[in-house]
């Protein structure tokens, strides 16, 4: 869509391919289960479910778009424990029942990304529809699925933006650098890094307990000069974040408004007390209270352009405290942004 605009075409026929784009992004994925969209029938009390478009015509005038990735394959193949690809749908049932106090920014649910045969296929499909959406000038919030879909994000991230003029923040206690074969829900970043779609100057490995990183692969991401930020650093701190802030700031102020941002917030970075429904919990992480800080702190950038939640197994969320943070973390984000 930026050739497009680039070859000077006439309204009506730019019209024309836009609305052939259009088609193609809900050709490529599967409306949102109706069921969700909670209401109370309350004209004094309307939640997200009454205020979030949800039919084609609503795309157009969206500030935000939100769009699932319903499958757990990359998990499977990493050896973890499945059932994230029931996320999306857990998360939307909280999140329509939260209020629209202050989002008053146009939500877009685009639904969800059609599964391919084979986990390769999904990311080409996701890869496709976040770019179209990033290319019409909206921002994105994608649910995971497993953390493997920060590769297509990423790679839609470096098509439009340009692979130097992007920054990853990969909020995790793992640092997804492996070098398995097949990709998985661990290789993502290092396909994004290896395959030049990611500048590791601009990358930020955030949260990450050191328990949990191969050594081999932490001297990886040493080595080419990836910001390395882990739990214990961002604890050393009076706010969760002050020490991201402090060190993405001189990147945005070298480059301006040319810069765009992408966060990739895996749940298990936060401890199993508050997010008992992740792929892979841990007893130890960030607080909830510091996940809503990192998100406000994602909203408050004026180019971020994508944020994605993953690894939420709703399997194992006792009382659904997993999908209700998540779900506070997408209201503080669709409040916070400036648009």
């Amino acid at each position: 869509m930026q050739v497009l605009r680039s070859e000077g075409l006439t309204p009506p026929r730019f019209q024309k391919i836009l609305l052939s784009v259009m088609a193609d992004i809900f050709r490529l994925t599967e409306r949102p289960n109706p069921d969700v969209f909670y209401t109370r029938g309350d004209r004094n009390d309307p939640r997200l479910g009454d205020l979030v478009g949800r039919e084609e015509k609503d795309f157009d005038s969206a500030d935000i778009v939100i769009l699932g990735c319903p499958q757990d394959e990359g998990v499977r193949r990493s050896g973890g424990r499945e059932g994230a690809a029931g996320a999306p749908e857990a998360i939307r049932r909280q999140f329509y029942r939260l209020t629209t106090f202050n989002v008053n920014n146009r939500v877009f649910d685009l639904g969800d990304v059609r599964i391919g045969d084979t986990l390769e296929e999904t990311h080409a499909t996701h890869c496709e529809v976040a770019k179209t959406v990033l290319d019409a000038g909206k921002r994105l919030i994608v649910l995971g699925g497993g953390g493997d879909i920060s590769y297509p994000d990423g790679m839609a991230m470096a098509e439009v933006f340009g692979a130097e003029n992007w920054i990853a923040v990969n909020v995790d206690s793992h640092i997804d650098v492996r070098s398995d074969e097949p990709r998985n829900s661990g290789t993502q970043y290092r396909q994004l890094l290896e395959e030049g779609h990611l500048d590791p100057k601009y990358f930020y490995e955030v949260g990450f307990q050191s328990h949990f990183c191969s050594p081999v692969y932490y001297d990886y991401i040493r080595k080419l000069g990836v910001h390395r930020i882990s739990l214990e650093l961002l604890r050393s701190r009076a706010g969760a974040d002050t020490e991201i802030k402090e060190q993405v700031r001189l990147n945005f102020i070298k480059h301006s408004s040319g810069i765009s941002a992408f966060f990739g917030f895996d749940m298990s970075a936060v401890r199993a007390a508050d997010a008992p429904g992740a792929s892979a919990p841990s007893p130890l992480g960030l607080r909830a209270g510091e996940f809503i800080q990192l998100v406000k702190y994602a909203a408050s950038l004026a180019n971020t352009k994508l944020i994605e939640f993953t690894e939420v197994n709703p399997n194992f969320d006792h009382d659904d405290r997993t999908t209700k943070l998540v779900a506070i973390g997408m209201h503080r984000f669709c409040s916070g942004v400036a648009v």
